[in-house]
């Protein structure tokens, strides 16, 4: 199999299994146990310092199985990285398929009608057990990371495992899979040091004690290891044998206290002064720390700290990266935060300006976050949000932008409009209404990005794009746009577009031919794949219209190539191209490849509501009118009955009210197909379906679409009733065999949740 090529971004010491550091103590009872273990799911759960980390490392040593790691953190709580993390680290020990990172690359697509089935499948498939272990877990808060891995599970073949280190047991369906002997648990009792054990560990830290001593340390630190590494390090600076540390555990405000007193006060002044002030650091470089301390040869005292067991782990094999151990870091942020407060945001500002002249944009915004540089973070930001959600990161874009208030946003016109668009492209129209109005008649505190002027271009687009004053107002709105954005601006594609489809609903083709051709050509320059193939869609159903049918195929190709080679098919926008693709096909009597591309437009009906106005019903009334001409009535009445409600809330599109109520009569005359009903669900349904085929009961299932139990239960039933099932996994093997769900990629039905 050719070697799949990784087409996004990963931190690659993320992914890399740490060697077991000299000093550290294996548990090899623990470790037998963990070897020996067949079940899928292993959970290592204890506070910081147990040696979490450190056990797991041991274990990849000693198992004969590979071992795909992840070093979880913050910057993974978005569920598309998350995946991403997952696969190239499983990638990395057994070659994945291509399509695995094409479903993970990008904005379009679904969580769980695409990514994780498609993931889920390339795990069941391994050709050789492994234990892909995740460590850190607790770093990862957000649900949707957890539901991804709880599908997983589903996945896990035999002889292979995933295993978990974590400060607090995760909200995960432990108690299911205890019951049913999925699952292997170690905790602080299994990781607590023995005295045999402390006295190895401290012996490797150069300190030697006398029976009675060891004892007596072993029994205030409870068999905590860091308590333990931390009491030998401060009797390596000079402090006393332990019967001056009575009390000393793993309270966090005593270990605080005894850091400072026995350890750090202990240190030369510059030294201590080296690990309080690059505590700040998420990881550690030579030239990193020497800008942070504004200072030279922090790379030689980075491998002096390391080949004194400081409680510093190399991040990669090369002495160029590393990290504290995160107790240990969050020890000395905490001192740091006490004795010098005022010294932190300048320290986290010249880790921001490394970054910046090292083009690490992404930590920068993390670094001058917590510096409180704005203006800064605004400037980065302005420039990273377009790249990073066609990149598939709208989560993390989402959790960055929700750091600027209402007044900053008004500060920051860029990223109030940049929030509408979101909330345009999450079917939620009226919150991203109040967000443009943050934008409106404000003045950017810093250049925006495209160099435009003021943001009324940037407003005036994505007015025009939601139509919310109909269809002569987006033609108003796009010809003001286009006077004042930059040629090189990103908005200037979709400008064009809007202008373009404006014009064909306002019955002027010539104009409406001459703005999407312009389009194609502005797109393929400026790489606006999505843009071109929405114009070259938009050129196929002119040319359908007025019967060229070889125009109309040329381009509906141009525009479904164009999709498929960008792997945005699963994309909003992307349905223009399957009903362009459809309506050629049913002119050409190929019906199957008809059925096969309303199919796919079908499942992104849910994501297309009165927000977008113009394509919503434009992908209805074509999806309506492919339906009735294959003899598929209820389904053209169910998809014209909610195009309807869009036009009601959104009347002033148009030819569009006119086809609407012309299609209307054909719908009302036509008689109704049994085999059509699996066409025939309804936006909600669809919605519904791809957490049906999900380890979801119907709870959890309705806390993801915030809506009640009662209610996923009616809409499944009248899934189970269009679909002519008896059953949750009845549904989703019709669903499959009907072109609802991709083939092939769904565990097995006897894995799916029972219902309820």
């Amino acid at each position: 199999m050719t070697a799949a090529q990784i087409p996004f971004d990963l931190m690659e010491v993320k992914l890399v299994t740490p060697d077991a550091q000299p000093g550290t103590v294996a548990k090899a009872n623990v470790i037998s146990r963990l070897s020996a273990a067949t079940v899928p799911f292993t959970t290592v759960v204890a506070p910081a310092g147990y040696g979490k980390t450190t056990l797991l490392a041991h274990w990849a040593g000693a198992d004969p199985r590979s071992f795909a790691w992840v070093a979880l953190d913050g910057r993974d709580d978005d569920a598309v990285v998350f995946l991403r993390d997952i696969a190239a680290a499983v990638h990395g020990v057994e070659p994945l398929p291509q399509d695995v990172f094409d479903a993970l690359a990008g904005p379009g697509g679904s969580t769980w009608t695409n990514r994780v089935p498609r993931v889920g499948r390339a795990l069941a498939a391994l050709e050789r057990p492994l234990v892909l272990v995740l460590d850190d877990l607790h770093a990862v808060t957000n649900p949707g990371c957890l539901d991804v891995l709880t599908a997983l599970f589903e996945y896990v073949p035999a002889g292979s495992q995933i295993a978990i280190a974590s400060r607090e047991e995760p909200a995960l369906p432990l108690a299911r899979w205890r019951a049913r002997g999925w699952l292997l648990e170690v905790g602080v009792a299994d990781l607590r040091l023995d005295e045999l054990e402390a006295k190895l560990l401290l012996g490797v830290a150069g300190v030697e004690l006398d029976a009675s001593e060891l004892s007596e340390l072993t029994r205030q630190t409870e068999g905590w290891p860091a308590g333990l590494y931390l009491a030998a390090l401060s009797m390596r600076a000079g402090a006393a044998s332990p019967g001056g540390a009575e009390g000393f555990g793993g309270d966090d405000r005593f270990v605080s206290e005894y850091l400072r007193l026995e350890l750090l006060d202990r240190l030369p002044a510059a030294e201590a002064k080296f690990l309080k002030y690059t505590s700040v650091l998420r990881r550690m470089s030579g030239s990193l720390c020497d800008a942070v301390l504004e200072a030279t040869l922090s790379a030689q005292r980075l491998k002096e700290l390391e080949h004194a067991n400081f409680f510093l782990v190399p991040l990669d094999r090369h002495s160029e990266w590393y990290r504290y151990h995160h107790l240990f870091g969050q020890l000395l942020r905490n001192e740091l935060e006490l004795s010098e407060p005022d010294v932190v945001p300048a320290l986290n500002a010249r880790a921001m300006a490394w970054c910046i002249a090292n083009d690490l944009p992404e930590e920068a915004i993390l670094y001058g976050h917590a510096a409180g540089e704005t203006s800064t973070v605004a400037g980065l930001l302005d420039a990273l949000v377009l790249p990073l959600y066609y990149d598939g990161r709208r989560e993390t874009v989402e959790e960055w932008l929700a750091w600027f208030d209402d007044d900053q946003l008004r500060r920051y016109p860029a990223l109030a409009v940049y929030k509408a668009w979101f909330r345009v492209l999450t079917g939620k129209p009226e919150e991203a209404e109040r967000s443009l109005a943050l934008a409106q008649g404000a003045t950017s505190e810093i250049p925006l990005s495209d160099g435009s002027a003021t943001i009324e271009p940037w407003i005036a687009v994505l007015s025009a794009h939601m139509m919310r004053g109909g269809v002569e107002q987006a033609l108003a709105d796009t010809d003001r746009a286009l006077d004042q954005l930059p040629p090189e601006s990103p908005f200037v594609p979709i400008a064009l577009l809007i202008r373009g489809v404006a014009h064909a609903l306002l019955g002027d083709i010539d104009r409406a031919r001459h703005e999407l051709a312009t389009t194609v050509e502005t797109g393929l320059a400026a790489g606006a794949a999505e843009d071109l193939f929405v114009a070259h869609a938009q050129l196929a159903l002119l040319a359908a219209k007025e019967g060229a049918w070889v125009e109309a195929a040329e381009r509906a190709l141009a525009a479904q190539a164009l999709v498929e080679e960008t792997g945005l098919g699963d994309y909003s926008t992307s349905a223009i191209a399957h009903v362009a693709t459809a309506r050629v096909a049913v002119h050409e009597g190929r019906n199957d490849d008809a059925h096969g591309a309303l199919a796919r437009a079908h499942r992104l009906r849910p994501m297309l509501d009165h927000g977008i106005p113009w394509l919503t019903v434009q992908v209805g009334l074509e999806l309506t009118r492919a339906h009735l001409a294959l003899g598929d009535a209820v389904a053209a009445r169910t998809v014209l009955t909610e195009t309807e409600e869009v036009l009601e809330r959104r009347p002033n599109m148009g030819s569009l009210a006119e086809d609407a109520r012309d299609l209307h009569d054909h719908v009302a005359a036509a008689a109704g197909s049994a085999g059509a009903w699996a066409m025939s669900l309804t936006n909600a349904e669809l919605r519904l379906l791809p957490y049906l085929a999900t380890h979801l009961t119907f709870p959890e299932i309705g806390s993801r679409l915030f809506i009640s139990r009662n209610t996923v239960k009616t809409e499944a039933v009248a899934i189970y009733r269009k679909l002519g099932s008896s059953s949750r996994s009845q549904a989703i093997e019709r669903a499959v065999e009907v072109g609802l769900l991709d083939s092939s990629i769904y565990p097995s039905p006897a894995n799916l949740t029972h219902e309820g």
